[in-house]
């Protein structure tokens, strides 16, 4: 068998296998213990014929064509070669969950807990009242308001989309990276906000459109760099900052979506030209 590519993501990895077996390469699956997942051809004789297939999935791995192709199978599984099996759900996310997206989950889910428990959780971590006051003591309320929520599925919104384009950050990008765009996706736009509205927000989503923004314009940018969003996915969530404008949605932090959004795009073009992990 010939190796033909290793992904961290084993249902993108089945679609691409799909996609193969759809014109005519049989190819097998297997999982290393870090969990990537190795595409073996197992004719080798076709190896100059797949590797264009190949150098295509890498160019536009999103592309609606291997997608397709796993709808056609009918069937959802990952199937690994004899002999392994595909991790369990938690165990999956678990691996794709690293030290800074599980912290923010866990910071989140402790907040908006401690609240529902009548614990003055706003008062404690709302931004302060006067911008001057981040220059002293309580610089850290700038950032703390994107811990705060004001409902359970405000919440779940905001951490599975926060978990989703985390992950793929945290992989390929590094730790840092996150950390970088969680803080600065969340304190400027929420002094953004501040400004236009006063101390009284809160919530995950600004730092969520940075991660949106940055995800997709970097998969753009690299096609080869491992992380990327369908455009689809990028129009729904411009509409939705478009409709939080109009009052369609009632009371939204406008401002910290637009600020989030800017600050993930220009992180993305800043390292188009740096190397993946």
């Amino acid at each position: 068998m010939k190796l033909l590519l290793v992904l961290d993501d084993p249902r993108r990895a089945q679609s691409f296998v799909d996609y193969l077996a759809d014109i005519g390469f049989k190819c097998e699956l297997t999982l290393d213990d870090e969990h990537n997942v190795s595409i073996w051809l197992v004719d080798e004789s076709q190896w100059l014929t797949a590797e264009p297939e190949v150098k295509r999935f890498i160019a536009e791995p999103l592309h609606p064509r291997y997608q397709d192709a796993a709808w056609r199978q009918g069937d959802t599984q990952v199937h690994f070669a004899k002999g392994q099996s595909q991790p369990g759900l938690f165990r999956d996310v678990l691996s794709r969950t690293g030290p800074v997206n599980m912290l923010v989950l866990l910071a989140c889910v402790i907040v908006y807990g401690f609240s529902r428990l009548g614990l003055p959780m706003f008062e404690l971590l709302a931004f302060p009242p006067q911008l001057s006051l981040l220059l002293g003591l309580d610089f850290w309320r700038g950032f703390t308001p994107a811990l705060l929520h004001f409902s359970l599925m405000h919440l779940v919104f905001n951490l599975f989309w926060w978990w989703y384009l985390s992950s793929m950050v945290e992989r390929r990008r590094g730790h840092g990276k996150l950390l970088l765009l969680l803080l600065v996706a969340a304190l400027l736009p929420n002094v953004m906000q501040f400004l236009t509205s006063g101390p009284y927000f809160g919530g995950l989503s600004g730092v969520v459109y940075a991660l949106l923004a940055y995800v997709w314009l970097s998969g753009r940018l690299n096609p080869m760099g491992g992380i990327g969003l369908p455009d689809g996915m990028a129009v729904i969530m411009v509409v939705w900052l478009v409709l939080g404008f109009t009052g369609v949605l009632g009371p939204v932090a406008n401002l910290a979506h637009l600020g989030g959004g800017l600050i993930g795009l220009l992180q993305a073009w800043l390292d188009r030209a740096k190397p993946v992990r």
